[in-house]
């Protein structure tokens, strides 16, 4: 089995957007005993925090749902129990690697790293464009998946 935590800053946007496309992915292939998958973020403001409601909208548009997720924090332990660990931009890796005490075990990516164009994941936050941030996680998941 496969273990997968997607972060971001919040754990509002952009890693449970990629929390729930990846599963629906998984499903749609008939995978889901191969995966495990979950999210979390690097820091603690939104901590208990239901999925942001414009992400919730783009998931549901294209028929997922996101219900009962709250935010949490990454800790080092999850380190140990994920096999990757993927982040959403330049921020989230460098916050990511100091919460886990660097990455020995590489297991620490961009998710954009695994498409033919690597970088971040468009901030929805900040640019409140989410048609953007669904297609570079759909694509990267779509990548991660293929390589998995």
């Amino acid at each position: 089995m496969k273990r997968i935590l997607f972060v971001c800053h919040g754990n509002i946007c952009r890693s449970p957007m990629a929390e729930f496309v990846m599963k629906d992915l998984v499903a749609k292939a008939g995978r889901e005993k191969d995966f495990y998958i979950e999210s979390a973020a690097t820091s603690t403001e939104e901590i208990g925090n239901a999925v942001y409601p414009p992400a919730r909208r783009k998931l549901a548009e294209h028929g997922i749902r996101c219900d009962g997720k709250t935010a949490r924090q990454m800790t080092r332990r999850d380190y140990e129990r994920f096999d990757y660990i993927v982040g959403m931009d330049q921020w989230n890796l460098r916050n990511m690697r100091r919460l886990c005490d660097d990455d020995p075990e590489g297991k620490i990516h961009l998710l954009m790293d695994f498409t033919k164009r690597p970088g971040d994941v468009a901030d929805p936050w900040y640019t409140g464009d989410f048609d953007a941030t669904w297609r570079d996680v759909l694509e990267g998941c779509q990548a991660l998946l293929e390589i998995l």
